[in-house]
């Protein structure tokens, strides 16, 4: 990846690759969840405790293969679990269903499954050998003969042990080969050797798809937005192009809400049935009710809270503030720290002045409060209930329900001043 980052810790969905891994695992069913990291796994160790704040670390001290990898969390082995999912933190497009598969093989008798899957073109994979339905040998691609490469069956890397032969067929791998390495691969033929069954499921090519450099980073991700573009389709959301709307992993859109061309929806994002979202708007942490309407142009940033009928319009900026029912924000403005009030209008160039450099200030406007175009509110400020503030205004003072309230110097018109301030001015420009 070339990166200061480990691998596993980039992200697809802003979600890191290790935890789409361990979701899917969950999401077939695992109880405990061991992550075996490599030397100097600090960040992994401290990203973990946000997706995986149950799994147990373990810590792989020398790279001698994937055997071994798999070995160094052998407290959590000896447990004596039903079935033992082998992944892989770069996969992150397999799916709780292709894992599913392999536990009902598990529970069916076999000891050993392997995922695999088909390639159009499979060089540079090693290759899944059957006979007679059952697994016998994966073979690299580099060892294999003429006939074993038109197989177009290949490995995935990933396995399904059952946990009673665990232990015994992981430490019988030997590292007799030319790196000195324990290859997991290797208990595919000492199972059938011990005369347990061996089988391979097939997942889907993307399924097994692992993450090496930016460029397979960049194809994963679209991938997964393909995916869950279709998700939100099929649930009813509708997206007028698809291919230019991008979801984070925990992205919520109820049913009948609209999304228009152009939106990126950043982390803890939850759209309500009958919610609008125009063009070119960008939303995270942001909650959106039931016949709302975000954009075009508009940014909700973390702690908005949208109510039923609000409206936050074009070249907007919301931050943790709560709009209520039927109120409008609705072009070239700023509210932040704010509370606004049911059926509100908040006028055009309008800021809430909530940090003065130091810590943040509410702002709260009352209920069918009208704010005049390029208003300046300097928090802590309350507008109340029914209050006029006049466009142009500067308030820093609290404004009673109903009232009034003008914040600006008094306009004076001095005639013929502009006539003689040009002609003052041409003359200094030609000295």
């Amino acid at each position: 990846m070339k990166s200061a980052l480990p691998k596993v810790l980039h992200k697809i969905a802003g979600l890191p690759l290790v935890a789409h891994v361990a979701n899917a695992a969950q999401n077939a069913g695992a109880g405990d969840l061991a992550l075996v990291v490599g030397h100097g796994g600090e960040k992994l160790r401290s990203a973990a405790e946000s997706f995986a704040p149950e799994a147990e670390i373990f810590e792989q001290r020398q790279r001698l293969g994937t055997a071994h990898a798999v070995l160094a969390a052998r407290k959590a082995l000896e447990r004596g679990h039903d079935d033992v999912l082998v992944m892989f933190g770069d996969t992150p497009l397999i799916d709780a269903d292709a894992l599913t598969t392999a536990r009902i093989r598990l529970a069916e008798g076999a000891a050993v499954v392997v995922l695999g899957f088909r390639a159009a073109n499979p060089s540079g994979y090693g290759r899944l050998i059957e006979k007679d339905g059952q697994l016998i040998a994966i073979r690299e691609d580099k060892d294999a003969s003429e006939d074993e490469r038109r197989i177009t069956f290949c490995n995935s890397g990933l396995m399904a042990i059952a946990g009673k032969h665990a232990l015994d067929l992981l430490d019988a791998v030997g590292n007799a080969n030319a790196k000195g390495e324990y290859y997991l691969t290797d208990i595919v033929e000492i199972a059938g050797g011990k005369g347990l069954e061996v089988v391979a499921t097939e997942a889907s090519f993307e399924s097994a798809l692992g993450i090496n450099n930016r460029a397979e980073l960049a194809e994963a991700e679209a991938i997964w937005q393909k995916r869950r573009r279709r998700d939100f389709m099929m649930a009813g959301v509708t997206l007028i192009a698809p291919d230019t709307v991008f979801f984070s992993h925990d992205t919520l859109i109820e049913a009948d809400a609209l999304v228009e061309p152009n939106v990126w929806f950043g982390p803890g994002v939850h759209v309500a049935s009958g919610a609008t979202i125009r063009a070119f708007s960008h939303l995270e942490g942001a909650k959106v009710a039931s016949g709302a309407e975000v954009g075009p142009f508009a940014r909700l940033r973390p702690g908005t809270d949208l109510k039923e009928k609000a409206k936050v319009g074009n070249f907007c900026e919301v931050k943790k503030a709560v709009v209520e029912k039927g109120a409008k924000v609705n072009h070239l403005t700023y509210i932040g720290d704010a509370h606004i009030g049911a059926g509100a209008n908040i006028g055009a160039g309008t800021i809430t002045c909530n940090y003065d450099g130091y810590s943040k200030f509410l702002t709260e406007i009352g209920e069918g409060a009208f704010i005049g175009s390029n208003s300046s509110l300097v928090a802590p400020v309350s507008i109340g209930n029914g209050a006029y503030v006049a466009s142009g205004s500067v308030i820093t003072e609290n404004v009673p329900d109903d009232a009034l309230a003008f914040g600006r110097a008094r306009q004076k018109t001095l005639p013929d001043k502009a006539r003689v301030l040009r002609a003052r001015r041409a003359e200094a420009a030609k000295k």
